[in-house]
Parts: C-alpha cells; structure tokens; sequence
C-alpha cells in the first residue's frame, strides 16, 4: 500500500467507535422501502457534517453527495442501501415499523460514511483524479409489494425498486463505476463477489369467479380457488421445460383463497415471482406463467387478472475484477499488523445465486464492483440474525469502499479509464427502459370480446 492508503485506513481506524456506533444505530431503528426517512436523514447530516452538500429525496428517500462540487475525469459511485426487511420477530426489530435489518443493510450505510470520513480528507481527495458520488438508495428488498403500488399509483414512483427508480430519474447518468457490498453471514473475513444473480419478473393474478353454497348449489357458482389449483398444478407441470442451466425459479402464495369453507370462492389471488439467470430465461417463464394462468381461468370458467410488474435484472459480472481482489488482499494482509486475521474468500468469486438484487440494474449499464464482508451469524432474511464482528461488518467494510475508489481514480485514474475502456453493457438505457416497460403490463383474460 502507499502512503495514502495507509492515510486512508489510518484514519478510518481513528473514527472507529463512530462509525460502529452509526451500524448499530441504523440497526435498531430499522425502516422499510421508500419509507427509511430516519436512515436518509443519518447519511445526509454526516455528509453535511464532512462538507458535502447532498442532494435528497431522490426516489423518495435517496440521498447523493459528491466529494468535489466540480471535477473531470471519471465518477465512482459508493453506493449503500437503506432499506430492511419486515422480521418483526428479530429480537432488535424496530416497534415502531416491524422492520429488521435481516439483510445487512444497515452495514453498508455504516461503511459507505465510514469511507467518506477517510475520502475528505483534503490531501487524499486532492490526489483523486475524478470525483466520488455517496449514494444512498431506498428499497432494495422487494417487499411491501401493496405500499409500492400505491406510490406507483400515485405517480410517486414508476418502479418498486429503489435503484431501478434513480436510473429513470437520471440519478445514475453521470456515474461512470459503481461499488456495491453485501452482508455475508458466518464468512470469516472478506470475499469477492463477482458472481451472477437471477433477475425476476413479479405476478399479481386475480381470479373472479361467482359465489354460492359449497353444499347446497355449488353447480351455481363458479370456485376461482379450483381455477387457481388448476393454474398453479399448471405451472409445477412447467418445471421440467425449464433448463438447469438458466436456474428458473417460480415461486408463489396465496393472500386470498376465499372467504368461508361453506362459500365456492369469488376471488382468490396469487402473487408470484417467476425468475432467471438471464433474461431470455426470464422471458420464457413468464409466457409459460401466463399460460398456465389462462388454462387455470378457461378450465374453471373463470376470468383472470394478470399484473405483471418488472423486478430486476440478473447481475452481470465484470470481466476483470482484478482491483477489487487486490484490494482484499492487501487489506487482509494489513491487519494482520493489527491484530485482526480477515482470510480473502475465493470460494463464491464467481458462483450464481437465484436470489435478485437491484445491483442487477446497475450491472447492466455500467461496470460493478461487489464485495461481501461478515460480522454476522444466521440467515439473511432470517429472525436468527445477529451482528457478531462489529470491526469486520462495519470497519472493514469502509475501508474496502474507501480503497477501491482511492485505487480506482489515483495516478490519472488510470485504473478507471482502463475499467471503461473495456465494458461493454449488457443494455443501453434506452433499452433497459424498454425492458421494464415491456413487463409493466396487466392482461384480463378471457378478454371482454371471448365472455
């Protein structure tokens, strides 16, 4: 490391209670998508505090900060989320929201003002070569599914997602790289994540039937239950057109399967999230969804709603994300002068997962550098979640954000310019729009003209 990267972990090192004391507290007071005000409020008056004038209220509750008002060269966003999950059993759950910071959120906002206490330090901005956005965003977690339909409604929003609604807003237009980190639980120390992730497409389906005793006249009614059996029965059929190699995953419940044991079902819903390794693999699943739905309502008689609602896109690993390793492994060497012992984790590099995230988005535009940390225990999305290295959950990682920024735009951002030189996005953002526009739909079948 040269000096300034030693500057910059010197001086992380000395804001340390602060920033473990900034973990805990997003921690305790947990808040859901579009609604994490509290949490927005903490990352813009520390930015003030550093000298940063942020922008707000970006997507609703997003914040962005430049380290310099004006400057050429590259941008390299640092960006955190805000947002938890609804766990109202976790035993730190916020009372006031039900929501818990199951998914290691709160670590990221932690280490992204972590980074920023190091990257204003005057002489270590100066040798940036390029500028450095702090980004918060709202609503990774794509819950709450009903409050953000509402704001869609109410023109509020366009999409669920947070990082999804700041690209249409253009909060990501003038970012060049972006760096993201994800909470591990039980990982012993840092690891590269420059894997693949499932993208998704989600599915609200209505059937309509007509009611009337389930004993006495059931010949009368018209079971919209029975046409929702019958969809999903179709869609478990579906499973084995599905290619291993494409990971598709559909996944489903019912919030409403009628109203009595003794009525045929009116209105019975499905909500579903049908998801792929890529999107022609997301795109087959959904017709295939969709098919099965209309077989369900034709067999039963019944009419059927189908909301389809865009989630996010599969993740698109860099080619080479060689800075972002050498980062790790510098840094592990590092504390071992420390004290601390946090290995580099090569094991899941470039593995897939079927879950989603929003990065997703982001990957598709623009180079992505993901990392993961630990410093916790259990399950993510799990009540059994519980911090347990507050130094390598939230320390550590603001020392990863700040370095592979520092690295990124030194020496005339060479690293930098040589990162952009070499990708190729998977869409253009004309396209991208196009995409989500495409799978915003609802479909009512059979149609008016067939009843």
């Amino acid at each position: 490391m040269d000096r300034l990267e030693q500057k910059i972990i010197n001086c992380i090192e000395q804001h340390r209670d602060e920033i473990i004391t900034i973990g805990r507290d997003i921690f305790t007071h947990a808040e859901m998508g579009y609604k994490e005000y509290r949490t927005a409020q903490i990352v813009a008056d520390r930015l003030r505090q550093l000298g940063i004038e942020p922008q707000t209220g970006l997507a609703v509750t997003g914040v962005k900060g430049y380290l310099k008002p004006r400057c050429s060269g590259p941008i390299v966003a640092l960006v955190g989320e805000l947002d938890a999950l609804p766990i109202p059993a976790h035993p730190d759950a916020n009372p006031e929201t039900g929501a818990s910071h199951c998914c290691g959120h709160n670590a990221q906002i932690a280490g992204l003002l972590g980074a920023a206490i190091a990257l204003t330090d005057p002489e270590i901005a100066q040798a940036l070569d390029g500028n450095i956005a702090f980004m918060a965003a709202p609503a990774e977690e794509f819950v709450d599914t009903e409050f953000k339909v509402g704001l869609i409604q109410k023109g509020t929003i366009r999409y669920c997602g947070g990082k999804s609604e700041l690209i249409r807003i253009g909060a990501f237009d003038d970012i060049d790289i972006a760096v993201g980190h994800h909470i591990s639980p039980n990982l012993p120390g840092y690891q590269l994540a420059n894997g693949t992730s499932n993208g998704f497409v989600n599915k609200v389906v209505t059937f309509h039937g007509k009611s009337a005793h389930a004993a006495g006249s059931p010949h009368t009614g018209v079971d919209a239950l029975n046409a929702a059996m019958l969809a999903l029965h179709a869609i478990d059929l579906q499973r084995e057109t599905f290619r291993d190699a494409d990971s598709v995953r559909i996944h489903s419940f019912m919030p409403r399967a009628g109203t009595a044991i003794n009525v045929i079902a009116e209105e019975t819903c499905i909500e579903s999230s049908v998801r792929g390794k890529n999107i022609p693999a997301m795109q087959d699943a959904s017709r295939k969804y969709d098919r099965a739905i209309r077989a369900g309502a034709i067999g039963l008689g019944c009419t059927a709603e189908i909301v389809t609602v865009p989630g996010y896109l599969p993740t698109v690993p860099l080619d080479d994300p060689g800075l972002l390793t050498g980062v790790l492994q510098d840094l592990s060497a590092e504390g071992q002068t420390r004290g601390y012992h946090y290995p580099v984790d090569y094991c899941n590099a470039d593995s897939h997962t079927a879950g989603s995230t929003d990065f997703g988005e982001v990957s598709s535009i623009l180079p992505l550098y993901q990392f993961n940390t630990g410093g916790y225990t259990g399950e993510l999305h799990n009540s059994n979640v519980r911090v347990t290295d507050e130094q390598l959950a939230y320390v550590e990682t603001a020392k990863i954000f700040a370095l592979t920024a520092y690295r990124l735009l030194k020496n005339q951002a060479e690293a930098a310019k040589k990162v952009l030189a070499g990708f190729h996005p998977t869409l253009t953002r004309e396209e991208y729009f196009a995409f989500m526009e495409e799978n915003d739909r609802t479909e009512v079948y059979p149609p008016a003209s067939e009843r």
